[in-house]
């Protein structure tokens, strides 16, 4: 099981130890002591300092120096540091390395502290709990996940999982009956951080995840969880929640908010509701379905040629964040689905280009929102929500033009807010700076006493000129001048030819070789008015900027809701666009069981070939279950099936359809069984991979089940590997009943057509010519009668003495027996077989000749090819 935690300073953090450092040292010493296992960055002036093994840690993962800084115990202190402006892009690297960093800041005043500056942790970032715009992927959910394990009355283990999405405050549990369920949540979810307890002992499931934790187990109680989440949410009882069943899914949560409130150190109010997730609800797919598929993530784990790749024209991230969850968790309630089509229809009809104008002037207000709640916003979140308001108004006078009542409907969910909108114009400036640190960021005319002091150091060469004058004239000197340097301030300056004419009220300041300067009461109380003008006013900026959130907080559950509003708008108008470009049409939802569809197409597959893709109709019903998928290798059968999938799939999340007359029946699960790898970390071979995966769909798939399955058995022998794609098939079709696909290149599976009812053979057709095969890519009713393995493996650059030798192998085994009938795996061995000899084509032709066989014109032809080839 990895470990969160890394080398430390052993020995250090004893008081006696600490004890023998400089006063400095031994604060960096306690404060480290408090934070063991993660990085600690302490402040020390424009930089971020680490120490001791950190130091060591921090220069290997970032690449920067190793320096050091005193000594303990006779050695040098090793140091790394970082820039405090530039802190943010450390910390990304950091966080996508899966490391977590205390910050530590001074929070007391240099000016008056004895000794070292007092200092406290501020937060603590880790990668489920990042919540800055540098430090996130805008299109990815980052969610801090937890679970634990119980065992129920009947003695089954069940799984606790909750997950959390700081940025946005959503909050949610479940529990799962089994380890393949909890492998698909961890597969849909994709946590950036994981929580487990001490006791866990399925370690198995998880050793693969990244950022995993180990926490106590008193931070999974359950009575402690109750109590923080109803603090948290401000009730007495969770039954409004609907989670107070979902006992260990709630220890789980329980654990979550407790890392979230160590971590963040702050009130967290965008946090105020906590969902139960059930599959009663949602089109069940597994985490080999899940891969298979090729939602989010490709094969190869990067996220190019994914549904989502070609789904996803969304206007905002927050959109495109939702895009993804809807795919993860297609619906079975047709009643919303065709809610989402009716919206989505008529915004196909509507000025898209204008609708989306709008929304990516809106851009991501959902993890503003985030930032806003826990006080972390800066500048531009503020004017990104002034941005946001300004369309609202915009939006609605669009929608109100739409005759579509769900989406009129959705629009009173996010309501123009002048009042928010006047105050962060009348506030922030309209480009303001990254941070407030340095000020500027509050407009003039927003605050009196801030114009005021903001004035006073503008306006200060006005007034040193007209002193100059006044002076001048009152002690009639010609050569009298009023100057500034940062070391003595304000001054006045005459030459020594004219000091008998000095008023009494000059003070003498500094001595040069030909002057003298003075200072007078009115320019010393100036001079410290001035300033200090500059820092009261950047005092004074920051403390408006914090009422800031004072006064937008309170509207915080009015802005979530319309942020959620307006991603959903966002993904709607998206799947419009993608159903006007793409070609794409409404499915329609049956009560009765069955799946049809006409001219399909792979949403994927489509946009990437050069030439046309052949479309292929689907016709599965109640007398019509499993379709027996024959031909060729490369014929099209896997992109056919999984084709089929993603249609189901889209049509769940109310998404239009890349295929014509799309009719779905009701769908409770999607499997798949296509393709296989070996799992060498676990000790599985590629064959123990697929039979596992075949077991999961065999025992939980239902009569309402979409059951892919690819080449069953090909990783044994052939008897075995015929034997189990055979049970497999019939169980499938006669206990199961489930509507399956079932792609085979063993032909005596056709025959099941005559002996099962609800089943059919299917084939992909292929023409062969000369030596070479020609794809058509076309379902044809049917069973195929050869796979051409062959003309594939020619295509392939085998070598021709190869083929040719297979050729020959192929030709005695045809003779041996019926070729529908043949068991390559149990045939005598082969005689020995001459490749030199293959390598001769006139050879080759004449050693596939049969004299007997020929008819006269046929061997007239074949002594014309033989001469040929003699040439």
């Amino acid at each position: 099981m990895p470990s969160d935690n890394f080398v430390t300073q052993a020995g250090l953090f004893n008081e006696q130890t600490i004890s023998q450092h400089t006063p400095m040292m031994q604060q960096y010493l306690r404060i480290k002591a408090e934070h063991p296992n993660i990085l600690l960055f302490y402040r020390m002036g424009d930089f971020y300092e680490l120490f001791y093994d950190d130091a060591k840690r921090a220069a290997e993962l970032l690449d920067i120096s190793l320096t050091a800084r005193g000594k303990s115990g006779g050695d040098p202190i090793p140091m790394a540091g970082v820039p405090y402006h530039a802190v943010e892009g450390y910390l990304a690297r950091l966080v996508k390395m899966g490391q977590s960093v205390a910050i530590c800041e001074q929070i007391g005043d240099p000016a008056t502290s004895k000794g070292p500056v007092e200092r406290k942790v501020a937060r603590i970032v880790t990668p489920g709990t990042v919540t800055d715009e540098a430090l996130l992927e805008e299109k990815r959910d980052n969610l801090l996940s937890a679970v634990c394990q119980s065992k129920n009355a009947n003695g089954q283990v069940v799984f606790g999982y909750a997950t959390l999405e700081l940025a946005s405050g959503r909050f949610s549990l479940c529990e799962l009956a089994d380890e393949q369920a909890l492998q698909a949540e961890l597969q849909r979810t994709q946590p950036a951080e994981l929580l487990y307890p001490e006791d866990f002992t399925a370690a198995n499931l998880i050793e693969s995840q990244k950022g995993l934790r180990r926490r106590p187990a008193w931070e999974f109680d359950l009575q402690t969880a109750i109590t923080q989440l109803n603090q948290q949410f401000g009730t007495k009882e969770l039954n409004g929640f609907g989670v107070v069943d979902a006992t260990v899914g709630l220890c789980a949560a329980g654990c979550v908010l407790q890392y979230v409130k160590d971590t963040q150190r702050a009130s967290l109010p965008h946090i105020r509701a906590i969902n139960l997730e059930t599959n009663s609800d949602t089109v069940q797919m597994d985490a080999a379905t899940r891969r298979n598929l090729e939602l989010t993530r490709n094969l190869g784990g990067g996220t190019d040629n994914t549904l989502f790749a070609v789904l996803d024209k969304t206007s905002t991230a927050m959109g495109s964040r939702l895009l993804q969850r809807w795919l993860h968790r297609p619906l079975t309630d047709t009643a919303i689905l065709q809610q989402r089509q009716e919206m989505i229809g008529s915004l196909i009809d509507a000025d898209l280009e204008e609708l989306r104008s709008y929304l990516k002037q809106v851009g991501d207000i959902e993890r503003v929102l985030g930032r806003l709640a826990l006080r972390s916003a800066r500048p531009r979140d503020f004017a990104r929500l002034r941005q946001a308001f300004a369309q609202l108004p915009l939006l609605q006078d669009f929608i109100r033009t739409l005759d579509c009542q769900p989406l009129h409907k959705l629009a009173t969910a996010m309501p123009p807010m002048p009042q928010l909108l006047e105050l962060l114009q009348q506030a922030i400036v309209d480009n303001p700076p990254v941070l407030i640190r340095d000020g500027g960021v509050i407009a003039p005319g927003y605050n009196a006493e801030l114009d005021e002091l903001r004035a006073l150091s503008k306006g200060a060469t006005d007034y040193l000129a007209e002193l100059e004058a006044r002076e001048k004239a009152r002690t009639e000197i010609p050569t009298l001048k009023v100057g500034f340097n940062r070391v003595h301030g304000y001054y006045i300056e005459i030459s020594r030819g004219y000091a008998e004419q000095v008023p009494p009220e000059y003070v003498r300041r500094q001595t040069l070789k030909n002057n003298e300067r003075y200072i007078i009461p009115e320019l010393k109380e100036y001079e410290d008015k001035v300033l200090t003008s500059q820092s009261r006013a950047l005092a004074l900026e920051k403390r408006l900027y914090e009422e800031l959130f004072d006064l937008l907080l309170p509207h915080l559950s009015v802005l979530q809701r319309a942020g959620a509003a307006l991603a959903e708008l966002d993904v709607l108008a998206n799947l419009a666009e993608r159903a006007a470009t793409l070609d794409y049409h409404r499915p329609e939802f049956s009560s009765d069981s069955g799946l049809s569809y006409d001219r399909g197409r792979h949403p994927v597959v489509e946009q990437v070939m050069n030439e046309p893709f052949i479309a292929n109709p689907l016709a599965m019903s109640e007398e019509r279950r499993m379709l027996i998928i024959t031909g060729p290798n490369m014929g099209g059968k896997s992109t056919y099936m999984r084709q089929s999938a993603l249609i189901v799939l889209m049509a769940c999340i109310g998404s239009y359809v890349p295929a014509e007359n799309a009719c779905i029946g009701p769908i409770d699960r999607i499997f798949t069984r296509i393709g296989a790898s070996d799992d060498l970390a676990s000790g599985r071979s590629t064959f123990m991979v697929e039979m596992t995966e075949t077991a999961n769909i065999l025992n939980n798939a239902t009569a309402n089940s979409l059951v892919l399955m690819d080449e069953i058995g090909r990783g044994t022998s052939t008897y075995d590997g015929l034997s189990l794609a055979w049970a497999t098939a019939c169980y499938l079709a006669e206990r199961i009943s489930a509507f399956t696909l079932f792609a085979t290149h063993y032909f005596e599976l056709t025959q099941l057509a005559s002996q099962l009812e609800k089943l059919t053979n299917v084939h992909l057709d292929a023409v062969e010519y000369d030596e070479g095969i020609s794809f058509m890519h076309a379902v044809q009713e049917g069973a195929a009668d050869r796979s051409y393995g062959l003309q594939v493996a020619q295509l392939a650059g085998v070598p021709k003495a190869v083929i040719q030798a297979a050729r020959v192998k192929l030709q005695e085994l045809e003779q041996l027996n019926n070729r529908k009938e043949v068991v390559a795996s149990e045939v005598a061995a082969p005689a020995q077989l001459n490749f030199a000899q293959m390598e001769d084509p006139l050879a080759i032709a004449v050693d596939q000749l049969n004299p007997d066989e020929l008819s006269p014109r046929q061997a007239l032809e074949a002594l014309y090819k033989l001469k040929a080839l003699r040439k």
